[in-house]
């Protein structure tokens, strides 16, 4: 029997806190929304970067900016927490990323796209999510480290690109981390 609906804020934060500390490890996490058009995907995209823990979104082209009614009514207030960064252009963007040492997997169908399980996300990872209707970029592509993408069963090719980012979020978020070897055995000085 599953019990009943939890109201209060505590129960809730309480029964989060508990599991994530079980299922979740740490990492940085961001997001890289490159030309969305609907600002009601912007709004959920604050809410899903809110519940994986993610450091920023960083939008880029004409992708809706709050303060934005419609973003507002997705977000739930998640707008006001969740930190963004807006370049207009695409690859300044991607290139400022990696030189702060983000991992950027593309979410993407690709020639070489990996299943979203089978990718080792390294501890610092910004998942580069393309526009609604094009995907994302080819010159964008070309400097991502890696892409994934997630097998439909039905017959669309793919999933709502706020659904999707938090697909793949939350499988980097629960993957279990590498495990570390002893320096023991990594450090000969040390036999």
């Amino acid at each position: 029997m599953p019990g009943k609906t939890l109201r209060s804020k505590t129960a809730i934060r309480r029964l989060h806190e508990r599991y994530a500390a079980q299922y979740g490890r740490e990492m940085t996490i961001a997001f890289l929304l490159q030309d969305w058009d609907d600002p009601y995907n912007v709004g959920g995209m604050f809410r899903v970067a809110d519940a994986v823990g993610a450091k920023e979104l960083i939008m880029t082209g004409h992708t809706p900016l709050p303060p934005h009614p419609q973003i507002h009514v997705t977000s739930m207030g998640h707008h006001r927490r969740i930190p963004f960064r807006y370049f207009e252009r695409h690859e300044e963007a991607v290139a400022r990323l990696k030189l702060e040492g983000y991992h950027l997997v593309a979410i993407e169908m690709t020639t070489d796209s990996v299943h979203y399980k089978d990718y080792t996300y390294p501890e610092r990872v910004c998942f580069v999510v393309g526009n609604e209707v094009n995907g994302v970029y080819n010159k964008v592509l070309a400097m991502c480290d890696g892409a994934v993408f997630i097998p439909m069963a039905g017959k669309g090719k793919s999933l709502n690109v706020v659904v999707a980012a938090a697909v793949v979020a939350f499988e980097a978020w629960q993957q279990p981390e590498e495990p570390q070897e002893e320096e023991a055995t990594t450090n000969p000085s040390a036999w």
